[in-house]
């Protein structure tokens, strides 16, 4: 094991913790205490760090149960993914710019699409497909910080990208 530093291995976490944070709460001001109170408590528990695996597993678990618990006292059951990741958008611009008009319009268009289908997805699902699709973690790495095999993630990922398609497609085919 590596000695694990606050200033250089867990502060550069604070935008990953915000992010996740921000689509579990949907507010900036709860997500900025979220992060605050998750940084916190992984100092509090900094006698533990020699046995963990991964510190940014550790992070995103306590912020993910944090977040949660704020959205479920706030009334909040199913959360809206509001935007994908920043990478992702500049991607996407350029793909656009290589794109004629009418194509680039029917990406923006299928963009949305799954944005809204992945807004009734079950938070297990959702917050799966976030990490390992925009966020790019590893089964395993997200099996650490929900607290499941890799089976499951892989299963739930499956069924995930599964209801998205048909639903997808179904909306695509009727206009729905």
């Amino acid at each position: 094991m590596k000695k694990i530093s606050f200033r250089d291995d867990v502060l550069p976490l604070k935008d990953r913790l915000y992010r996740l944070a921000l689509r579990i709460t949907l507010n900036p001001a709860e997500a900025e205490d979220a992060v605050q109170d998750s940084l916190i408590r992984v100092w509090e528990h900094r006698d533990e760090w020699e046995q963990i695996e991964s510190i940014e597993a550790y992070a995103l678990t306590i912020c993910r149960n944090i977040s949660l618990d704020m959205a479920g006292k706030a009334g909040r059951g199913n959360v809206q993914l509001s935007t994908i990741n920043l990478s992702t958008d500049s991607q996407l611009s350029t793909l656009n710019s290589q794109l004629l008009p009418d194509e680039s319009q029917e990406q923006k268009e299928r963009i949305a699409l799954v944005r809204k289908i992945m807004d009734t997805l079950p938070e297990i699902q959702r917050s799966i497909m976030e990490l390992r699709d925009i966020e790019g973690k590893t089964y395993q790495e997200i099996g650490n910080i929900l607290k499941l095999s890799e089976t499951q993630v892989k299963v739930y990922l499956h069924r995930a990208r599964t209801s998205i398609r048909q639903q997808a497609e179904k909306i695509e085919k009727y206009g729905l």
